[in-house]
């Protein structure tokens, strides 16, 4: 797995992830992958909630709406 260097992390910072980290008895090196791993998360969740308002919206007008994916894989076998 790739490494992450994160260089002149301020003392206090660095304290607080410690104790973070012991409060949930993990790691250091734990609790940052975990923190990291849920920043990453909320784009996909935004995403994905944003998707199914739209979604939503577009069935509350009564609308037939067609399945795109078919209409690009028709264009392509052309």
């Amino acid at each position: 797995m790739p490494d992450i260097l994160i260089r002149n992390v301020p003392p206090a910072v660095l304290a607080s992830l410690k104790r973070q980290a012991a409060a949930r008895r993990r790691s250091l090196q734990q609790e940052v992958l975990a923190i990291l791993e849920e920043a990453a998360s909320i784009d996909a969740l935004r995403a994905e909630r944003l998707a199914t308002r739209i979604r939503a919206e577009l069935a509350a007008t009564g609308r037939r709406f067609s399945n795109s994916a078919e209409l690009l894989r028709e264009d392509r076998e052309r």
